[in-house]
């Protein structure tokens, strides 16, 4: 009877974890081997800050949950101490914070994970990694987007100037124009 129990609950662990990845947007899973207390504490504050959810589930179960929900490819590298980041809705983060951490801590590796359906090898996540934040790609297009403004301004802003310098020139020309006929 207990037996029964706990199939059900592995099954139910499963399912949960087969329903995250479901609508996840993104996931990348790590070998966390080598990672101290303290910096796997720090490691997990940042997760959750990002809104990732980062868990050590058993490989098989793991390996069940991604076949169910058709990452079967990413079932080859479960293999020892594995963990897996999850987001719902920023596709980056996971990769970002967990590249971070794969830089400071030699046998802490990143091994695969997928992005909006696709899967990705360990190049593939650490290319993600690299994107820029989404506030940066924002700032960024707002300044392309700025600058050929800000050049019309200038630009109608030289002509406006040049026109209002150029009446006051001509104005003592004509002046002395008028002045040189009445002088004959």
């Amino acid at each position: 009877m207990a037996s029964e129990k706990i199939k059900a609950a592995k099954q139910q662990q499963v399912a949960d974890l087969a329903e995250k990845l479901k609508t996840a947007s993104s996931c990348v899973i790590v070998t966390y081997a080598g990672i101290t207390v303290e910096d796997d504490t720090k490691l997990r504050a940042e997760l959750r800050e990002a809104g990732v959810d980062y868990s050590v589930i058993k490989n098989t179960m793991t390996k069940r949950a991604v076949e169910q929900v058709g990452y079967a490819q990413l079932g080859d590298v479960l293999e020892g101490m594995t963990a897996v980041a999850i987001s719902q809705n920023d596709p980056v983060a996971p990769a970002k914070v967990l590249k971070k951490y794969a830089d400071k801590v030699e046998t802490f590796d990143i091994k695969a994970g997928f992005v909006d359906g696709e899967i990705l090898d360990k190049a593939g996540v650490l290319a993600l990694a690299d994107i820029p934040s989404k506030e940066t790609l924002i700032a960024k297009i707002m300044g392309c987007v700025r600058s050929p403004l800000f050049n019309l301004a200038y630009v109608l802003q030289a002509i406006i100037d040049k026109n209002g310098e150029a009446p006051a020139a001509e104005a003592p020309a004509e002046e002395a124009a008028a002045e040189a006929p009445s002088a004959e």
